[in-house]
């Protein structure tokens, strides 16, 4: 899937066009130059309208900002919700939670390296209200190597420190993840999957 056609589906939700092109725009502009750096003049350009155009969908630049970290995150954490209450064994589980992560952060690199290096530049609420989402995300990766750890599948001395191992090593995908380069998002996830099971001490699942 190109990259235009994979972020039309993307924010296909928002409505108007005209929302839309601008949250494309705000996600390009972020991605590149980082939040601060951007302004609503750079945004507006890109989206092909007015800066005056900007405010009658998003009264701030923050609100851009807000409405493509929280479907991100949202995302997230419905995908690592579905794993962790699926079927199948620890080992399974946690092959499709960091197979399908690791795959998102490669397919919607630029999506995603806003979404998870920008979420200090957001107010206060909007702060807080995502923090309690990525709590709840964390939650759902604890729990399957908890799963395992209980079940004696893992040998995991530490569960909060390799649940934050194993999603940082997710999230660092955006950062270094190029379209061009030598490995799809399907292979990424496959290698993640892979290299999380070792982490953990399980045997990888047959496939």
């Amino acid at each position: 899937m190109s990259s235009e056609a994979q972020q039309t589906e993307e924010w296909a939700d928002v409505t108007p066009d005209a929302a839309r092109r601008l949250v494309t725009a705000a996600v390009e502009a972020f991605a590149e130059r980082g939040y601060h750096a951007t302004t609503t003049r750079d945004i507006a350009s890109r989206a092909g309208m007015s800066p005056a155009a900007l405010y009658i969908h998003y009264k701030t630049k923050e609100e851009l900002l807000y409405q493509i970290s929280g479907v991100g995150h949202r995302l997230a954490l419905d995908m690592l919700e579905r794993a962790a209450d699926g079927g199948g064994s620890p080992a399974e589980r946690l092959a499709d939670a960091v197979r399908s992560f690791a795959r998102w952060q490669a397919e919607r690199h630029t999506t995603a390296r806003v979404v998870q290096y920008e979420l200090g530049a957001l107010g206060e609420e909007h702060h807080a209200e995502l923090l309690d989402v990525r709590r709840r995300t964390d939650g759902a990766v604890r729990r399957i190597i908890q799963d395992g750890v209980t079940a004696g599948d893992f040998d995991v001395p530490d569960v909060s420190g390799t649940t934050l191992a194993v999603l940082s090593l997710c999230v660092d995908v955006a950062r270094w993840f190029k379209p061009d380069g030598r490995r799809t998002p399907e292979e990424v996830g496959e290698l993640y999957a892979d290299l999380v099971l070792r982490m953990v001490g399980a045997a990888r699942p047959e496939a």
